[in-house]
């Protein structure tokens, strides 16, 4: 049997750091998780599930004795900071009203979606939705991929595929994918379509190539802080 793990919880604490950094107490560690999962849903039922739909593909949580920080990877920081930041401040106050606590929200852009495995899946689960013709759907997808840059990339459709009453898998390859490689940067991405045929996953896996201290440095700057765990040399 092939023993299957997650590209990012494989490589936590090698090359991927974790998405919520902050320490607790062991009494109040629980408690903590739970609310940085409850933030999570919020976020993405109010920017991706519905209007304005900003393309939301991470949410990193940091947290000070005073503060908890918020940072938002987006395709479209627009939408979330909304006319004169109204959106944005709207957020922040239901987030302090639901946590009690003091928020600061930061929004970093993403400048290629393309190579975001959150925001491809995504796409897919949106056209499948569409009852569009899957494979048609899934190559050009995956042919958009390989052109903004990546060096491979698996897109994998699992459910009632084109509403056929047995479920099926299909997949498209493009490129090497390294999944077993520590050094190698692999990211992952995963969405469901609910058609009227049943629910349908989606999983995408874009090799980005391998880390490299400068690589490592700039995302972690870009997140504002050390965003990323420094790779192996």
């Amino acid at each position: 049997m092939g023993q299957k793990t997650h590209p990012f919880g494989l490589r936590l604490g090698i090359t991927e750091a974790h998405r919520s950094r902050w320490y607790a107490p062991k009494a109040l560690f629980g408690e903590l998780l739970v609310e940085d999962e409850k933030i999570r849903k919020f976020l993405d039922n109010r920017l991706n599930r519905k209007p304005p739909y900003a393309a939301v593909s991470e949410i990193l949580i940091e947290r000070t004795r005073e503060e908890l920080k918020i940072i938002i990877r987006t395709a479209r920081p627009g939408l979330v900071i909304g006319p004169k930041g109204a959106e944005v401040e709207r957020i922040t106050q239901e987030l302090q009203y639901m946590t009690g606590r003091k928020v600061g929200i930061s929004i970093i852009e993403i400048k290629n979606p393309d190579m975001s495995a959150q925001l491809v899946a995504e796409a897919v689960a949106e056209q499948l939705k569409k009852s569009r013709g899957f494979r048609r759907t899934i190559k050009m997808r995956a042919d958009s991929v390989m052109q903004a840059g990546a060096q491979g990339v698996r897109i994998l459709i699992s459910g009632r595929l084109g509403g056929a009453e047995m479920s099926r898998s299909v997949d498209v390859r493009h490129g090497s994918l390294p999944l077993s490689t520590l050094q190698a940067h692999v990211d992952y991405g995963f969405a469901e379509s609910h058609t009227p045929s049943g629910v349908i996953g989606v999983k995408v896996w874009i090799y980005k190539g391998p880390y490299s201290t400068e690589q490592d440095e700039t995302a972690s700057n870009a997140a504002g802080g050390q965003a990323r765990a420094r790779g192996r040399r």
